[in-house]
Parts: structure tokens; C-alpha cells; sequence
């Protein structure tokens, strides 16, 4: 007895976040190394980025002659409607979906109907935890770079600030300096650091977001649209740092925005506390030099998310672990040591090499 992978089939790419490349590489390079053709519906948002993705396939494609079947990759581009054809057809073995846990919970159900497979990778409203004894200066770039980089679009994006009290007033004095000094721009420009948001209902989706964050009593620094008169149908907005007195509602929603709530705390179980009691568990970090506090927030009692940093912040590419998270981030893994299995199919095997016909169990069947 003996047990094999297989192929799965065909498996279909659905990304409603607007990071396709990342998505594709991860997502679709997997299922091909494991046999599968793939359909990727790209976020309607993003088709050009997924079209110059998709030649840039087909280029190395073409350096194996011969030998790579046709059609391995095809890029579905549409709306909605063009991903409801991925999520229904009964032929997409899987379908891995990258997105907000809206979607999610349209795509899930409607596949889970048919009995096929569903790989999610939905929201994150990330968190850092800063403890009395963490290197500060280390924090602030860590903060910054997780909370502005791509202009607060990313899964893995920095969301929530949690730190303690007796740091509290000195870390938001630095990221005030640090957040004025970031430079807006075009991203094709040397020393932009922050580009535009992707369109208008982004923006008016942020600017949403500090009007609840200041009616439930955050005091809101930066959010204001810039460089209107120079790209006046891009929306350039300035990353936006909210000091909040509680994690309310507003805080615990994923906003796809560069907005930071910064909360305080006193003792450590509360920050974790509060680092938990979100829906979401993609990325979170700690910086602390406590040994004791670092390996409670990894422990099992600790973060609950899928990533769990320590002295280094929640946005970045871990392509050699597991990436993905829990609750309603949905629970796939798009990478790590057995990411493949979800793109295979699993077969057990029995060959019987003598005469005799054993039964199971040991079973007697005589006639």
C-alpha cells in the first residue's frame, strides 16, 4: 500500500486586492509546479499589471520549446460577474482566492456548494505591540514602512499600533516626524516613498474611516487628499496616524487605506488582549527585548495569527514559511513546507503482487 499525489486540475486565481503580481507568483507558480493548469481572474482594478504578468509567463514559457503544454496559464479580465464563472465551474478543482472577507464569504459558500476546494486569503487588520524595553528607533522604520508602504494596500499591511504606556508619548512624537518627512508621489519617481491610492471609492472609503475614527474619539493627524492640482485624477492622499482611546469599531474593521490607530496599554495580557479581539489574523509583530514577552506572543497563547514576528514588523514577502492566517482570513496557506498538497489531489493505492485475495480486516468470505 502505498500513497500518491496527483495533479488536482484545473485551478482557478481570483484576486480582488490590488497586488496581482504577488498573488499570481505565489498562487498560480505553485499550482503549475504541481501539474495544474491554471485561469487567473486578476482584480478588475489591475488588468494591465496582470497582462504584463501573464507575457512575462508566456516569455519564459517559450524557452521550453516544445516540452510545456499550451494554454498552462490564462488570464480571465472582467468584473465580478467573470469571477462567479471561476467560483461556479464545476471543472475548477480549486479555486484560491485572494481578497477582502466580503468576498470571501460570497466565493466560500458558492464553492463549497459544488464540493470543490477554496484556498483563502482574505483580510488583515495587522497589528505591532511596542513593550517598554523595544529599540524604538528600530520600531519607528518597521512602523512606518508597514504602515505607508504601498500607500496602506497590502494584506500584510501595519493597521493597528498597540503600545505601551510608558512609550507611548515618545513613539507618537517620532512617527508624527517620520510621517511628515515621507514623500508623496508619483512611484515611478527616485525617492517616492508613498504613491496614490488605487482610485476615488478608496479614497472616500479612508476619508469614512476617520469620521467614524473621530466620532468614537480618536484624535486623526494626516488623511487629507494632496497633489490634487497636479494629478487631479489621481487620489494622493497623506498617510494618516489616529490616536484612539479604545479599539472601537472603526479600528477593528480593515479600512485598505494608510491608516495607523495607535492604542496604549498597561499590562502585557492586555495588549495581547487586545491585539487578539479583532476578526481578522493574517500578520502582527512584537518589539520587545523581554525574552519572556517574545515568547508569549509566539506561543500558542499568544498572537493568533498565521504570522507571528518578533523584532521586525508585518509587512513583508515570507515566501519561505506559511503565508496565510486564521479566523476571517480564512485559513489557506499560500506558501511553505506543504502549501502544495492544497494544489494535489491525494490517492491511495493497494497492489496485491501474489494470488491469494486478502479482505479487509482480515475478513473470512468464503464461496
Amino acid at each position: 500500500m502505498m500513497e500518491n499525489w496527483h495533479p488536482l486540475g484545473v485551478v482557478g486565481v481570483i484576486s480582488a486586492f490590488n497586488f496581482p503580481v504577488a498573488v499570481w507568483s505565489w498562487n498560480a507558480a505553485l499550482a503549475l509546479v504541481c501539474g495544474d493548469p491554471v485561469v487567473w481572474k486578476p482584480s478588475e482594478k489591475t488588468p494591465l499589471t496582470a497582462l504584463a504578468v501573464q507575457a512575462l509567463f508566456e516569455r519564459a514559457v517559450q524557452r521550453f520549446g516544445s516540452d510545456a503544454p499550451a494554454h498552462l496559464s490564462k488570464v480571465l479580465i472582467g468584473a465580478a460577474a467573470v469571477g462567479e464563472v471561476l467560483t461556479d465551474h464545476p471543472q475548477v478543482a480549486l479555486l484560491s482566492a485572494t481578497g477582502s472577507t466580503r468576498m470571501g464569504r460570497a466565493v466560500g459558500p458558492r464553492v463549497a456548494a459544488r464540493f470543490g476546494r477554496c484556498l483563502l486569503e482574505l483580510g488583515g487588520n495587522n497589528a505591532i505591540i511596542v513593550t517598554p524595553s523595544a529599540d524604538l528607533d528600530m520600531a519607528v522604520r518597521a512602523i512606518v514602512f508597514g504602515a505607508v508602504g504601498t500607500a496602506g494596500q497590502r494584506c500584510t499591511t501595519t493597521r493597528r499600533l498597540i503600545v505601551h504606556e510608558r512609550v507611548h508619548a515618545e513613539l507618537l512624537a517620532r512617527l508624527q516626524r517620520a510621517y511628515a518627512s515621507v514623500r508623496i508621489g508619483n512611484p515611478l519617481d527616485e525617492g517616492t516613498l508613498m504613491g496614490p491610492l488605487i482610485d476615488q471609492a478608496a479614497y472616500e472609503q479612508m476619508q469614512t474611516a476617520l469620521k467614524r475614527a473621530q466620532a468614537e474619539g480618536g484624535l486623526v493627524s494626516g488623511g487629507e487628499r494632496v497633489l490634487a492640482e497636479v494629478h487631479p485624477e489621481a487620489w494622493y492622499v497623506r498617510p494618516a496616524l489616529v490616536d484612539m482611546p479604545a479599539q472601537s469599531e472603526v479600528v477593528r474593521h480593515e479600512t485598505f487605506a494608510p491608516i495607523l490607530y495607535v492604542l496604549r496599554y498597561t499590562q502585557f495580557d492586555d495588549a495581547l488582549a487586545l491585539h487578539n479581539a479583532v476578526p481578522q489574523g493574517l500578520s502582527s509583530a512584537i518589539f520587545s527585548t523581554d525574552v519572556r514577552e517574545t515568547e508569549a506572543f509566539i506561543a500558542a497563547g499568544g498572537s493568533d495569527c498565521g504570522i507571528a514576528n518578533v523584532n521586525i514588523g508585518t509587512s513583508g514577502a515570507e515566501i519561505g514559511g506559511a503565508f496565510g492566517g486564521e479566523k476571517e482570513t480564512g485559513g489557506g496557506r499560500e506558501s511553505g513546507a506543504d502549501a502544495w498538497k492544497a494544489y494535489m489531489r491525494r490517492a491511495t493505492n493497494t497492489v496485491n503482487y501474489s494470488r491469494a485475495l486478502p479482505l479487509a480486516q482480515g475478513i473470512r468470505f468464503d464461496i
